[in-house]
């Protein structure tokens, strides 16, 4: 009788599709600018195949993400609204623990009329508790962003990206430019925790699954509820702006919504805003 082959391990699978797919000649290596698309597509192949196995290869670092939206006043003047976001950017030079920020105008039309979005990453939760009491942070709120904003939002959430320095402080080209997209969600407080976290999960997994158009995907549930009605966020990094434009149409993403999000979802707010390269160094 013949033997049952040995059922090869996700490692010993990836790496045969990678030797397989792509020669082996240094000219082809990964980092050649010649050849970096045949390296893209393979990644690509593999990733999408194997999805959610390869998410349990990553090593990951725990980090802490803030979203802030501001309402505007109608009489903002174009000096005011860059005055208030350049305070907003530097405050970050001014405090420990934010390790990333991005923020610009709400491109979309929203039903609370928000008109301006903030992300900041931290470290750990540590961080985030000083920044709210940060001398420096509350004097840039007082005197260059509530005289020109009417209402303020915070949500808090811990997630996992991976354990690497491009990823962990949002630098290197991927981020330079592109898309950032944020989705608010007040769960049904009496929705199944499994339920939950099969959504959320869904949700992550696109990263793997789509990533010619994500760069980064991170969503938790909210650590500052006591100033939110929203008890879960999530962070999407897009490419491009045709790359958010792919996303919002495909047929994974609105499946994932339809099936598993609004049967458990009260309310959602989702905004996006363009993301311009400010610079490219690692602080």
């Amino acid at each position: 009788m013949d033997s049952v082959p040995k059922r090869q391990s996700f490692e010993e699978r990836y790496s045969a599709a990678a030797q397989n797919a792509v020669p082996t000649r240094s000219s082809l290596h990964p980092r050649n600018p010649s050849t970096r698309s045949i390296w893209v597509r393979v990644r690509v192949r593999v990733r999408v195949r194997y999805a959610s196995e390869l998410l349990l290869l990553y090593r990951e670092r725990k980090i802490v993400e803030h979203i802030c939206l501001l309402k505007a006043k109608d009489d903002l003047s174009d000096e005011q609204e860059k005055d208030m976001l350049d305070y907003l950017y530097t405050s970050q030079y001014q405090m420990g623990g934010i390790i990333a920020t991005t923020l610009g105008r709400i491109e979309n039309q929203n039903p609370d009329g928000y008109t301006h979005a903030v992300f900041m990453r931290f470290q750990r939760k540590e961080d985030i508790a000083r920044f709210y009491q940060n001398s420096s942070y509350l004097g840039v709120l007082e005197n260059h962003v509530m005289p020109h904003c009417h209402v303020l939002t915070n949500v808090d959430y811990e997630s996992e990206v991976e354990d690497d320095i491009l990823p962990i402080f949002r630098k290197g080209e991927d981020f330079n430019y592109g898309v950032e997209y944020m989705i608010l969600i007040a769960i049904d407080e009496n929705a199944p925790r499994e339920q939950i976290d099969d959504a959320l999960g869904d949700l992550e997994k696109l990263e793997v699954e789509l990533p010619s158009l994500i760069v980064q995907c991170t969503q938790g549930a909210n650590l500052n509820i006591s100033d939110s009605e929203y008890t879960h966020a999530a962070v999407v990094r897009f490419r491009s702006a045709e790359a958010f434009n792919m996303f919002l149409g495909d047929s994974k993403y609105r499946d994932i919504w339809a099936s598993k999000f609004q049967p458990i979802t009260q309310k959602a707010l989702a905004v996006h805003f363009p993301v311009d390269p400010v610079g490219t160094e690692i602080m």
